[in-house]
């Protein structure tokens, strides 16, 4: 018998108006559960729930903060392996990654729990004579989250942990892909001495629950990750009724490989970039930007590489890279591997749909060589293994290539000479920058975001989330 899960509203565990089963995409047969789906009337009764218990967690202790975000931090540890099985079960991970992102997910939590101790503000003498002045950090309100499907765990994390953690409540809908994840959360929240309305789990399709989310006037914070086309709509929506928003969306990321590089960093970094995860990351560089000293024995050496790695099912021992997430995203890859062919670019390596001994969504890593940087493929997110590799001259040119993109999410350069390492840290025009790493993951204490289309608003992660989740107020005292 399948278990039905359901959303959380109000303390209270309330039945969907409809379920959605949660499928597994290394073994399609696998029904993870069916999960509850809200419509517009149930979110509206979160976002009232929220509402109506933000006066109380607002004014609450930084000490009931911290028990509560620390105890969280700690279950999500003493149970990484578990729920790392039923990330990698639900979201195509191999049970490594599922396993690490639970840990960082647990990090984050226990980041947060003490960053609820250390909220702070500001004295500062006036210029008048006997006045002092109070910068305080104060909670938004009620704060709308709403999560993609390819971190199931990490990034709800960071989104919900700093929420809390600074004051606010939450109403918080995760992707419809990858809801398991999200449950074993609110549940472990449910077990808390959080209030009653302070989290509120609703999930559902995006033209229901999401909408809802984005257009309520009781929502005085959104953050958001997920596509571009998404993510402008919702800025637009939030800014038009003077909503605080914070968008993430995605990226067309390039690691640079210079000629004096160390081949098996280069080799190892590009690789780990492009197609661990399955590729599925905004921070996935599936633009590699060759000199044409290094170009030919670099390729040479990623195809090497990649006929080596083991492509089955996530929970299988010894399996590098996992399914892709659906049919609809394996469809997406491969049409953008015939554009590419298409447009001039030479399939290298891979591409193709395997079989393995489960029904599931599987493709070889895809490498594609002689492309230009104004080829679809270098252009389009394809959000998939997929990479394509574009030869230039010299630094200055990989330079000019890895920044001419609409986005600015992460960036990298494989290089022996401190001159270029150090230029491309001022000059790349992207949030994030790796020398001589993959492109792909930030530790969990520090600041995570981009420039340009990838991001807009304030940074997640680290000290920098509470500038999204908190608004300041100057107080004068006169004492009289």
């Amino acid at each position: 018998m399948t278990t039905e899960f359901k959303n959380y509203i109000n303390g209270e565990w309330v039945a969907g108006v409809e379920s959605r089963p949660n499928i597994n995409p290394s073994d399609t047969s696998d029904v993870i559960g069916l999960y509850a789906q809200a419509d517009a009337a149930q979110t509206e009764g979160a976002i009232a729930a929220a509402q109506a218990a933000f006066p109380g967690w607002a004014f609450s202790t930084p000490q009931q903060r911290f028990d509560v975000l620390d105890q969280v931090g700690s279950e999500l540890l003493a149970r990484r392996e578990e729920i790392g099985r039923l990330l990698s079960r639900e979201e195509g991970k191999t049970l490594a990654e599922g396993m690490g992102e639970t840990h960082r997910a647990a990090m984050i939590f226990k980041f947060f729990a003490a960053e609820a101790l250390r909220v702070g503000g500001e004295t500062l003498p006036s210029v008048r004579p006997g006045v002092s002045v109070d910068v305080l950090r104060q909670p938004v309100g009620v704060v709308g989250l709403i999560a993609p499907w390819n971190f199931p765990i990490a990034i709800p994390a960071w989104k919900i942990a700093p929420a809390l953690a600074y004051g606010n409540t939450v109403v918080f809908k995760p992707a419809e892909l990858v809801p398991g994840c999200a449950w074993t959360i609110a549940e472990i929240l449910s077990r808390t001495a959080l209030p009653k309305g302070v989290f509120n789990l609703v999930m559902g399709p995006g033209s229901q629950v999401g909408a809802t989310l984005v257009d309520s006037p009781k929502v005085k914070a959104l953050s958001f990750t997920g596509s571009v086309g998404t993510g402008r709509r919702i800025i637009a929506s939030c800014a038009g009724r003077q909503a605080k928003v914070q968008a993430e969306m995605g990226g067309k990321n390039p690691v640079i490989i210079l000629d004096d590089a160390d081949l098996d960093v280069a080799v190892n970094a590009a690789v780990q970039s492009a197609y661990f995860s399955t590729g599925q990351r905004c921070t996935a560089s599936s633009r590699i930007v060759v000199t044409e000293g290094i170009h030919d024995r670099f390729v040479d050496a990623v195809v090497a590489k990649l006929q080596t790695l083991k492509i089955d099912h996530a929970l299988k021992a010894g399996t590098d890279i996992g399914p892709v997430v659906d049919q609809r995203q394996l469809d997406q890859n491969l049409r953008y591997v015939a554009i590419a062919q298409k447009e001039g670019g030479r399939l290298a390596w891979g591409g193709e749909v395997v079989e393995r001994e489960t029904q599931g969504f599987y493709q070889l890593p895809a490498l594609i060589t002689e492309t230009r940087n104004d080829m679809t493929i270098s252009r389009e997110e394809v959000f998939g293994p997929v990479a394509n590799v574009i030869r230039v001259r010299d630094y200055d040119e990989a330079l000019a290539v890895a920044n001419d993109t609409e986005f600015g999410l992460s960036a990298g350069i494989c290089t022996r000479s401190l001159k270029h390492a150090a230029h491309f840290k001022l000059h790349s025009q992207a949030g994030m920058v790796m020398i001589n790493l993959p492109t792909a993951g930030v530790d969990y204490h520090v600041p995570f975001g981009g420039t340009k289309g990838s991001s807009y608003g304030p940074r997640e992660q680290g000290s920098y989330a509470r500038e999204f989740y908190t608004t300041v107020k100057t107080a004068y005292t006169f004492p009289g």
